[in-house]
């Protein structure tokens, strides 16, 4: 087995320490009504994303997401957040250096032992996350999901789902198509963003993401036989019709069978939480590149950490 698929397998386990550790760093991060920026690099700036419009939406306050190269400094916020599994990425260790004095800041990280971790004024370690693989996986979704127990969700009803995500068999086999599209709303456009990151990385597939209510707008027509649209969490009124008259596929954790396989583990609940169909939509990725002969724990042009000279 690939480790990046046994990392993958992982998540459940990864996501309920993390629930279990929230309560004892609370004071280290984003407190209601603050006006919170995020950031992170590739993976960890999608989870940044999600975690920025789910906070928001939850009424804790404005929060921004943002590429740690594209901060833009200038604007004044209560505290910085940035999300890097490795600790050692330069952008956000540059970013983490230009504001200290001047924004509080917290990074989320996977090695105590890291740059970001001296830079920064607080720091919330995951090294029970941390990973091998070059392909990130479960430490940018258990830092959402430390984050996501800090806003109160329920935890406990999301690692079910997840347990049944690692299980399941994929919506559709991959050999069958060619393309394929992801759709989010509202904080799951992060997610269709991070699953069509992982078809690019670990198969070379072409692989796109878009928010849900501007698919129809012009990326609709790449839909076609032999291809598949992928959405997470709400569905906007129509769009499973419209995407079956262009004759693509389509997969959504209410209609792609997750419950009916292994529903006691779901405790009954349809849809399985979105982030739960980001596993399954990181298996499809694996199983992609293994169907394609690549080999996902060796993506082509990719390193662990991108430390710039």
């Amino acid at each position: 087995m690939a480790y990046v698929s046994a990392e993958i397998t992982s998540q459940p386990d990864c996501w309920r320490q993390a629930a279990d550790l929230a309560p004892s760093v609370v004071d280290r991060l984003p407190r209601p009504g603050e006006r919170v920026a995020v950031v992170g690099c590739g993976t960890s700036w999608f989870m940044a994303s999600a975690y920025a419009a789910r906070r928001e939406a939850a009424g804790h306050g404005e929060t921004d997401a943002f590429q740690a190269s594209e901060f833009p400094t200038g604007r004044r916020y209560d505290r910085l957040l940035a999300i890097t599994r490795s600790g050692t990425t330069t952008e956000v260790l540059d970013l983490l250096a230009a504001v200290r004095g001047r924004i509080p800041t917290t990074v989320l990280v996977g090695d105590p032992a890291s740059p970001a971790v001296e830079i920064a004024d607080a720091s919330v370690t995951m090294p029970f996350a941390d990973e091998r693989s070059v392909i990130q996986t479960r430490f940018p979704t258990t830092a959402l999901a430390l984050l996501r127990a800090h806003l109160g969700d329920n935890i406990t009803a999301l690692v079910a789902d997840a347990e049944v995500a690692v299980r399941a068999p994929l919506p559709i086999d991959p050999t069958l198509i060619e393309q394929v599209t992801f759709l989010g709303r509202g904080w799951t456009i992060g997610l269709a963003q991070e699953a069509a990151l992982k078809c690019r990385e670990a198969a070379t597939f072409w692989a796109e993401a878009y928010p849900a209510m501007d698919y129809r707008h012009g990326p609709i027509s790449v839909a076609a036989p032999g291809r598949l649209v992928w959405a997470f969490g709400e569905l906007p009124d129509g769009l499973p019709e419209d995407v079956a008259a262009t004759g693509a596929a389509f997969a959504h954790s209410r209609t792609h069978g997750v419950r009916t396989v292994l529903g006691r583990w779901a405790a009954g609940r349809t849809p399985v939480d979105p982030m739960a169909d980001l596993i399954l939509a990181q298996r499809f990725a694996v199983a992609l590149a293994t169907s394609r002969a690549l080999d996902p724990d060796a993506p082509r042009h990719l390193s662990r950490s991108v430390v710039l000279t």
